[in-house]
C-alpha cells in the first residue's frame, strides 16, 4: 500500500483549496551543490567572500542550525522535493550504497533507489495544483531508472546547462563551463530570471539548483586572480574553491537584482541553502566531517530565508531546521493545506519566520543504511582507517543533543546489552560541543537511552529498512 497520495489525488485535493488570492507570495529556492556551512562570509570564513549572501543574511533570517536531510546530493534532493525522509523514498546515496572495499563492510547494505519515483508528490506538484507556475533550472539528479524527469514531477518547465547550451532533461554528471560562466551559474540564473519575468503577474515557484560548487571547481579568470593575490586564511586558502564560491554568490546577486527590478522582492519568499556539506577540500571546523558524513560538517548548511514583511531583517534562529521543512513551509505560505493522508516529515517554519511561535516537533532524523568510501576530515576513527566516509548509521538530533546509531556494532556486537563496550552509539551535546569531540554515550546514560528509544521508535514509524545480514565477504584481517 502506498504511503503517499498519487499526484492526481493531490491535484484534486489542493485544487479545491486555492483561493486565487493575488497576494500569495512568489517562492524562489536557490540550492547550492556541496557548499559547506563554513564556506560563506557570514559564517566567518577567513578567506571566502560572499557579499551577496551576506547581504541576503542581513535582509532575512539565518538559521544557524539549518540542515540537509542527507549527507550527499541525490538523497538530499529527494528529501527536499518529496518532503520525506530517506526511509520513505529509498534514495540513500548517489548511485549505490555499496561504495568502498567490500572486505571491510560487515553488513550487506540496503539497496539504493537511483531516483525519486514518479508516484512521490513533490513541492512542484503541490504548488502547481495551488495555481503556481513552476520552473526548475539546473541540477536534477533524480531521474535514474527508478526516478522521473522534472516535467513529470510537477515542473512546467525545466532547463539545465553548464553554460554551453541546453542539456537533455534529467542529465547527470558534472563539468566546467566556459571561462566567463563557471559551472554555468550565470546561464542558469539568466534562465531562471526569464522564467520569473514571464510569470511576474502570477504566483510562481522557481527552483534554481546550481552545479556549483561541485567539482570540477571553476572560477572566472579575474575572480581566480583576486583570490590568488589574497593572503590565505588559517582555515581556508584554496583560491580556486574560493573563486568558484564567489562566482556562485555573484549569480545570487543577479537574481536578487532581478527581483528588485521587477518589483517582486517584497512579495517573494526567497530561500538559499545547500544540498550537503563541503567536500574534503574545505575544512568545516569547528564542525566535524564533510560531505557524505553524518557528523555536523556533512549535513549542517548555510540556510537563509528572506520574506519581506514576515522575516525580521538580520534575525537569527538557533532552532534546528531541515530541508524537508520547506515543503510544508511553502504550502503554508501559499495558503494551501496539506491534504488528509499526505505524509510530510517536516514542519512549516512559518512560526519561526514570523517570530511569533515555535515548532511542535522535538527531533529531526537522518538514515543512511549503506557505505560511502573516501574518509572525511576528522571522521570516525574506524572509518578513517578503513577508507569510509560513512558506514550504516541513523542519527537523531533533539534539542542540544545528537546521537549516532551505528548498525554494524548494534547488529553484530551485542546490541543494547553491550553498549558500554561496542561503540554502537555516540552521544554529543552540540550546545557545548558543536565539534562532536566528546562522546557522552557512557557518561549520560539516561539521555543516551532516551534518544535511542526515540530513534528505534522512528525506525518503526517510518518502516526504515535496516541492514542486518552479515556480509559473507567481510574479512576482519582487511581492517588495518
Amino acid at each position: 500500500m502506498r504511503m503517499l497520495l498519487t499526484v492526481s489525488t493531490l491535484l484534486l485535493a489542493l485544487g479545491s483549496q486555492v483561493s486565487g488570492a493575488a497576494d500569495r507570495p512568489n517562492i524562489v529556492l536557490v540550492f547550492a551543490d556541496d557548499l559547506g556551512w563554513k564556506d560563506v562570509g557570514y559564517q566567518g570564513s577567513d578567506f571566502m567572500e560572499t557579499p551577496n549572501l551576506d547581504r541576503l543574511a542581513q535582509q532575512g533570517t539565518v538559521f544557524t542550525a539549518g540542515y540537509a536531510a542527507a549527507g550527499n546530493c541525490a538523497p538530499s534532493r529527494a528529501c527536499l522535493l518529496s518532503g520525506t525522509y530517506t526511509p520513505r523514498h529509498h534514495v540513500y546515496a548517489v548511485g549505490s550504497t555499496d561504495r568502498g572495499n567490500k572486505a571491510q563492510q560487515r553488513l550487506v547494505p540496503i539497496p539504493n533507489k537511483s531516483g525519486l519515483a514518479k508516484d512521490n508528490v513533490t513541492i512542484a506538484d503541490a504548488l502547481k495544483a495551488a495555481g503556481y507556475a513552476t520552473g526548475h533550472f539546473g541540477k536534477w539528479h533524480l531521474a535514474g531508472k527508478d526516478g522521473a524527469l522534472p516535467t513529470e514531477q510537477g515542473f512546467d518547465v525545466s532547463f539545465d546547462s553548464f553554460g554551453e547550451g541546453a542539456l537533455k532533461e534529467g542529465s547527470e554528471g558534472n563539468k566546467t563551463g566556459p571561462p566567463s560562466d563557471p559551472k554555468g551559474v550565470f546561464t542558469l540564473t539568466r534562465k531562471a530570471c526569464e522564467f520569473i519575468e514571464a510569470n511576474k503577474d502570477r504566483p510562481f515557484f522557481c527552483y534554481l539548483a546550481h552545479h556549483a560548487i561541485h567539482t570540477p571547481l571553476q572560477g572566472r579568470e579575474d575572480t581566480l586572480a583576486k583570490f590568488k593575490a589574497k593572503t590565505p586564511g588559517e582555515q581556508h586558502h584554496n583560491a580556486l574553491y574560493a573563486a568558484c564560491t564567489y562566482d556562485l554568490d555573484a549569480s545570487v546577486g543577479v537574481l536578487m537584482q532581478k527581483l528588485d527590478d521587477l518589483g517582486l522582492a517584497k512579495n517573494t519568499l526567497l530561500v538559499f541553502t545547500s544540498d550537503n556539506g563541503g567536500t574534503q577540500q574545505s575544512s568545516q571546523e569547528p564542525l566535524r566531517g564533510n560531505k557524505g558524513s553524518y557528523y555536523e560538517g556533512g549535513i549542517r548548511e548555510p540556510f537563509i530565508v528572506r520574506w519581506p514583511g514576515v522575516t525580521k531583517p538580520g534575525s537569527r534562529s538557533d532552532v534546528p531546521v531541515i530541508n524537508v521543512d520547506l515543503f510544508p513551509t511553502f504550502l503554508s505560505a501559499a495558503g494551501a493545506a496539506v491534504p488528509d493522508g499526505q505524509i510530510l516529515d517536516g514542519e512549516s517554519l512559518l512560526p519561526l519566520l514570523k517570530g511569533d511561535g515555535e515548532l511542535t516537533r522535538q527531533s529531526i532524523f537522518w538514515h543512511f543504511p549503506g557505505y560511502l568510501d573516501n574518509p572525511v576530515i576528522r571522521g570516525r576513527e574506524l572509518d578513517v582507517r578503513t577508507g569510509f566516509r560513512s558506514r550504516p548509521v541513523t542519527v537523531i538530533h533533539n534539542g542540544d543533543w545528537k546521537l549516532h546509531f551505528y548498525h554494524e556494532e548494534w547488529q553484530l556486537d551485542g546490541g543494547r546489552e553491550q553498549l558500554a563496550e561496542n561503540h554502537a552509539v555516540e552521544l554529543y551535546n552540540l550546545k557545548e560541543d558543536i565539534g562532536e569531540r566528546v562522546d557522552l554515550a557512557n557518561k549520560n546514560i539516561a539521555k543516551r537511552d532516551e534518544l535511542l528509544d526515540e530513534l528505534l521508535a522512528w525506525h518503526r514509524l517510518t518502516g526504515a529498512l535496516v541492514p542486518h545480514e552479515p556480509n559473507p565477504k567481510y574479512d576482519p584481517d582487511a581492517v588495518r
